[in-house]
Protein backbone atom coordinates (compact mmCIF):
# COMPACT_ATOMS: atom_id res chain seq x y z
CA UNK A 1 0.00 0.00 0.00
CA UNK A 2 1.35 3.37 -0.90
CA UNK A 3 2.36 5.73 1.86
CA UNK A 4 1.54 8.86 -0.15
CA UNK A 5 -1.94 9.29 -0.95
CA UNK A 6 -2.55 11.30 -4.25
CA UNK A 7 -3.87 14.83 -3.29
CA UNK A 8 -6.28 14.34 -6.67
CA UNK A 9 -8.11 11.06 -5.49
CA UNK A 10 -11.43 10.73 -4.59
CA UNK A 11 -12.11 8.70 -1.46
CA UNK A 12 -15.35 7.25 -0.28
CA UNK A 13 -16.55 8.29 3.11
CA UNK A 14 -19.02 6.19 5.06
CA UNK A 15 -21.13 7.80 8.08
CA UNK A 16 -18.67 6.14 10.85
CA UNK A 17 -15.73 7.44 9.70
CA UNK A 18 -16.67 11.26 9.02
CA UNK A 19 -18.82 11.04 12.16
CA UNK A 20 -15.43 9.96 13.77
CA UNK A 21 -13.76 13.14 12.17
CA UNK A 22 -16.22 15.47 13.57
CA UNK A 23 -14.94 15.34 17.08
CA UNK A 24 -11.45 16.89 15.84
CA UNK A 25 -12.91 19.42 13.92
CA UNK A 26 -15.38 21.33 15.56
CA UNK A 27 -12.45 22.34 17.51
CA UNK A 28 -10.76 23.78 14.57
CA UNK A 29 -14.20 25.28 14.45
CA UNK A 30 -14.65 27.02 17.74
CA UNK A 31 -11.07 28.55 17.52
CA UNK A 32 -11.97 30.04 14.08
CA UNK A 33 -9.71 30.41 10.93
CA UNK A 34 -6.48 30.92 12.09
CA UNK A 35 -6.28 27.16 12.90
CA UNK A 36 -7.37 25.28 9.67
CA UNK A 37 -3.68 24.53 8.79
CA UNK A 38 -3.45 22.23 12.39
CA UNK A 39 -6.73 21.28 12.02
CA UNK A 40 -6.40 20.34 8.51
CA UNK A 41 -2.99 18.54 10.20
CA UNK A 42 -4.47 16.43 12.61
CA UNK A 43 -7.04 15.34 10.06
CA UNK A 44 -4.25 13.58 8.30
CA UNK A 45 -2.63 12.25 10.91
CA UNK A 46 -5.96 10.54 11.65
CA UNK A 47 -6.88 9.64 8.42
CA UNK A 48 -4.00 8.18 8.25
CA UNK A 49 -4.98 5.71 10.83
CA UNK A 50 -8.15 5.13 9.50
CA UNK A 51 -6.37 3.57 5.90
CA UNK A 52 -5.87 5.95 3.36
CA UNK A 53 -8.57 8.88 4.06
CA UNK A 54 -5.69 10.88 3.67
CA UNK A 55 -6.33 11.36 -0.09
CA UNK A 56 -9.54 13.56 0.92
CA UNK A 57 -6.78 16.47 1.92
CA UNK A 58 -6.83 18.43 -0.13
CA UNK A 59 -9.42 18.39 -2.80
CA UNK A 60 -9.42 20.75 -5.49
CA UNK A 61 -9.14 24.77 -5.17
CA UNK A 62 -8.24 24.16 -1.53
CA UNK A 63 -11.89 22.36 -0.92
CA UNK A 64 -11.85 18.55 -0.21
CA UNK A 65 -13.66 16.32 -2.29
CA UNK A 66 -16.10 14.03 -0.62
CA UNK A 67 -18.05 11.32 -2.43
CA UNK A 68 -20.77 8.76 -0.21
CA UNK A 69 -20.69 6.71 -3.03
CA UNK A 70 -16.98 6.54 -4.08
CA UNK A 71 -18.25 7.97 -7.67
CA UNK A 72 -18.72 11.15 -9.30
CA UNK A 73 -21.39 11.71 -11.24
CA UNK A 74 -21.25 12.92 -14.89
CA UNK A 75 -24.41 15.01 -16.03
CA UNK A 76 -24.50 16.40 -19.48
CA UNK A 77 -25.01 20.45 -19.31
CA UNK A 78 -27.11 19.82 -21.90
CA UNK A 79 -29.84 17.62 -21.22
CA UNK A 80 -29.33 18.63 -17.50
CA UNK A 81 -32.78 19.02 -15.54
CA UNK A 82 -33.92 20.64 -11.77
CA UNK A 83 -37.19 18.99 -11.00
CA UNK A 84 -39.16 20.93 -8.34
CA UNK A 85 -42.38 19.16 -7.34
CA UNK A 86 -44.19 18.35 -4.45
CA UNK A 87 -46.24 21.08 -2.14
CA UNK A 88 -45.99 23.68 -5.48
CA UNK A 89 -48.38 24.88 -7.85
CA UNK A 90 -46.48 24.47 -10.69
CA UNK A 91 -43.93 21.72 -11.03
CA UNK A 92 -40.74 22.79 -12.59
CA UNK A 93 -38.36 20.89 -14.83
CA UNK A 94 -35.57 23.30 -15.34
CA UNK A 95 -32.85 23.39 -17.32
CA UNK A 96 -29.47 25.30 -17.51
CA UNK A 97 -30.97 27.70 -19.71
CA UNK A 98 -33.68 28.69 -17.46
CA UNK A 99 -31.13 29.24 -14.59
CA UNK A 100 -29.21 31.38 -16.76
CA UNK A 101 -31.63 33.41 -18.66
CA UNK A 102 -35.15 33.12 -17.80
CA UNK A 103 -34.63 33.43 -14.22
CA UNK A 104 -32.99 36.50 -11.64
CA UNK A 105 -29.06 35.96 -11.11
CA UNK A 106 -26.98 37.12 -8.36
CA UNK A 107 -23.82 36.65 -7.18
CA UNK A 108 -22.42 35.91 -3.67
CA UNK A 109 -18.91 36.05 -2.12
CA UNK A 110 -18.62 33.64 0.88
CA UNK A 111 -16.52 31.23 2.99
CA UNK A 112 -17.05 27.39 2.78
CA UNK A 113 -16.84 26.46 6.29
CA UNK A 114 -17.20 22.26 6.35
CA UNK A 115 -18.50 20.69 9.79
CA UNK A 116 -15.12 18.76 10.11
CA UNK A 117 -13.11 22.05 10.17
CA UNK A 118 -11.67 23.36 7.17
CA UNK A 119 -12.30 26.68 5.61
CA UNK A 120 -12.09 28.04 2.27
CA UNK A 121 -12.62 31.95 2.33
CA UNK A 122 -14.12 34.33 -0.13
CA UNK A 123 -15.51 31.73 -2.61
CA UNK A 124 -17.28 33.43 -5.94
CA UNK A 125 -20.84 31.69 -5.87
CA UNK A 126 -23.41 32.59 -9.06
CA UNK A 127 -26.42 31.44 -9.87
CA UNK A 128 -30.36 31.73 -8.35
CA UNK A 129 -31.33 32.35 -4.91
CA UNK A 130 -33.40 29.35 -3.93
CA UNK A 131 -36.11 31.69 -3.16
CA UNK A 132 -36.36 32.81 -6.40
CA UNK A 133 -37.34 29.23 -7.57
CA UNK A 134 -39.77 28.39 -5.13
CA UNK A 135 -41.53 31.30 -6.34
CA UNK A 136 -42.08 30.56 -9.88
CA UNK A 137 -43.13 27.29 -8.58
CA UNK A 138 -45.50 28.85 -6.14
CA UNK A 139 -45.29 26.95 -2.74
CA UNK A 140 -48.88 25.73 -1.25
CA UNK A 141 -50.41 26.68 1.86
CA UNK A 142 -49.34 23.86 4.46
CA UNK A 143 -45.93 23.56 3.00
CA UNK A 144 -42.84 24.27 5.54
CA UNK A 145 -39.88 22.52 4.65
CA UNK A 146 -37.90 21.43 1.60
CA UNK A 147 -36.12 17.62 0.52
CA UNK A 148 -32.95 18.15 -1.55
CA UNK A 149 -31.97 14.97 -3.42
CA UNK A 150 -28.61 14.55 -5.32
CA UNK A 151 -27.68 12.84 -8.73
CA UNK A 152 -25.26 10.43 -7.03
CA UNK A 153 -28.66 8.35 -5.90
CA UNK A 154 -27.99 8.22 -2.10
CA UNK A 155 -27.48 11.90 -0.36
CA UNK A 156 -30.37 13.89 0.45
CA UNK A 157 -30.55 17.09 2.60
CA UNK A 158 -33.61 19.35 3.91
CA UNK A 159 -34.10 23.20 4.86
CA UNK A 160 -37.45 24.57 6.52
CA UNK A 161 -38.77 27.06 4.43
CA UNK A 162 -37.90 29.77 6.00
CA UNK A 163 -34.50 29.00 6.13
CA UNK A 164 -34.58 28.33 2.05
CA UNK A 165 -35.96 31.80 1.72
CA UNK A 166 -32.93 33.46 3.21
CA UNK A 167 -30.66 35.52 0.42
CA UNK A 168 -27.35 34.05 0.81
CA UNK A 169 -29.41 30.39 -0.07
CA UNK A 170 -28.35 29.77 -3.63
CA UNK A 171 -29.64 27.23 -6.75
CA UNK A 172 -25.37 27.73 -7.89
CA UNK A 173 -23.92 26.71 -11.37
CA UNK A 174 -20.88 28.67 -10.78
CA UNK A 175 -18.35 29.08 -8.46
CA UNK A 176 -14.85 29.81 -8.46
CA UNK A 177 -15.17 31.91 -11.35
CA UNK A 178 -16.25 29.15 -13.98
CA UNK A 179 -18.91 25.99 -14.37
CA UNK A 180 -19.41 24.45 -11.06
CA UNK A 181 -17.28 21.58 -12.29
CA UNK A 182 -18.19 18.03 -10.86
CA UNK A 183 -16.15 17.09 -8.65
CA UNK A 184 -18.03 20.58 -6.92
CA UNK A 185 -21.23 18.99 -7.47
CA UNK A 186 -21.98 20.58 -10.97
CA UNK A 187 -23.59 21.54 -13.27
CA UNK A 188 -25.84 22.54 -10.36
CA UNK A 189 -25.93 22.67 -6.20
CA UNK A 190 -27.18 23.87 -3.75
CA UNK A 191 -25.18 26.50 -1.61
CA UNK A 192 -26.52 27.07 2.02
CA UNK A 193 -24.20 30.00 3.27
CA UNK A 194 -25.01 30.57 6.88
CA UNK A 195 -25.00 26.45 8.06
CA UNK A 196 -22.11 23.97 7.38
CA UNK A 197 -21.50 22.84 4.51
CA UNK A 198 -23.09 19.51 4.36
CA UNK A 199 -26.54 21.35 3.84
CA UNK A 200 -25.05 22.76 0.44
CA UNK A 201 -25.77 19.75 -1.49
CA UNK A 202 -23.75 18.70 -4.57
CA UNK A 203 -25.55 17.07 -8.13
CA UNK A 204 -28.52 18.85 -7.06
CA UNK A 205 -31.20 17.51 -9.49
CA UNK A 206 -34.90 17.70 -6.81
CA UNK A 207 -36.32 19.80 -4.87
CA UNK A 208 -39.46 18.38 -3.05
CA UNK A 209 -41.63 20.90 -1.34
CA UNK A 210 -42.89 19.32 1.78
CA UNK A 211 -45.12 19.62 4.94
CA UNK A 212 -42.51 18.41 7.48
CA UNK A 213 -38.35 18.14 7.61
CA UNK A 214 -37.38 15.21 6.67
CA UNK A 215 -33.83 14.87 7.74
CA UNK A 216 -30.67 14.23 4.88
CA UNK A 217 -28.10 11.93 4.35
CA UNK A 218 -25.99 13.10 7.54
CA UNK A 219 -28.96 13.63 9.72
CA UNK A 220 -29.45 10.07 10.12
CA UNK A 221 -26.43 9.54 11.14
CA UNK A 222 -26.04 12.23 14.28
CA UNK A 223 -25.44 15.71 12.36
CA UNK A 224 -27.88 18.81 13.48
CA UNK A 225 -30.53 19.12 11.34
CA UNK A 226 -30.20 22.97 11.99
CA UNK A 227 -26.40 23.42 10.97
CA UNK A 228 -25.95 27.18 11.38
CA UNK A 229 -21.92 27.59 11.68
CA UNK A 230 -20.90 28.58 15.13
CA UNK A 231 -24.67 27.56 16.14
Amino acid sequence: MPTTADPNRVTHVGRRTVLGLLGVGVAGIAVGAQVDGAVGGVLTKVSSSLGGLGALLPGADNFRIYTVTGTIPTVDAASYRLVVDGMVERPLSLGLDDLRIRLPRTKLVHYFQCVTGWRVPDVHWEGVRLSAVLDAAGVRKGATALRFFSGDGEYTESLTLSQARLPNVLVADRMIGDDVTPDHGGPVRLYVAPMYGYKSIKWLDRIEVTDRIVPGYWENGGYPVNAWIGG
